[in-house]
């Protein structure tokens, strides 16, 4: 049978990535960060996460504004 992965936090996922969860809120605002919004709470699989950061999505932003 296979396992499933665990949701985790907001804060949670901050400390994986090493920001603040403040870069988080505007990551899923602004550069389509991989989350799930259960009631009012934000969660997230970590695999999702590593990919998403492996693609380098966290500079979509920032170098468009740098052309």
């Amino acid at each position: 049978m296979r396992q499933m992965e665990p949701w985790v936090s907001l804060e949670e996922i901050a400390r994986h990535v090493g920001v603040s969860p403040d870069s988080i809120h505007r990551w899923i605002r602004q550069k389509d960060l991989p989350a799930h919004r259960v009631g009012r709470l934000w969660r997230f699989k970590v695999s999702e996460i590593d990919e998403w950061v492996q693609a380098g999505r966290t500079r979509k932003r920032s170098n468009a504004n740098k052309e």
